[in-house]
């Protein structure tokens, strides 16, 4: 993926580690937001939907010549770590 979406990809994936969907009912983070999407909090669908505009922005010819506006403008600062391991995540999803 274009270093434009990364900085989205990364708060997204951050959002849903700690959602309730994923801390609280033991869900994987990908079933959040394919069947409990209505359950994440607002910050979580925001960026999910950014992140759908930046990679449609990677497609529009207009936008590559002048560049991918939404992506470039966002700066990820990662939450501090609560107790949150994401090897058992997938560790998880490997054992189902």
């Amino acid at each position: 993926m274009a270093s434009s979406c990364q900085n989205l990809l990364a708060a997204l994936k951050d959002c849903l580690l700690r959602s309730d969907c994923v801390l609280k009912h033991g869900n994987l983070p990908s079933e959040c937001l394919k069947d409990h999407f209505d359950a994440l909090p607002e910050e979580c669908q925001s960026l999910r939907k950014a992140t759908f505009e930046c990679k449609r922005g990677m497609l529009d010819m207009r936008k590559r010549f002048r560049g991918n506006i939404i992506g470039a403008q966002y700066e990820f600062k990662p939450a501090p770590k609560a107790d949150i391991d994401p090897e058992s995540i997938e560790q998880k999803s490997t054992t189902t």
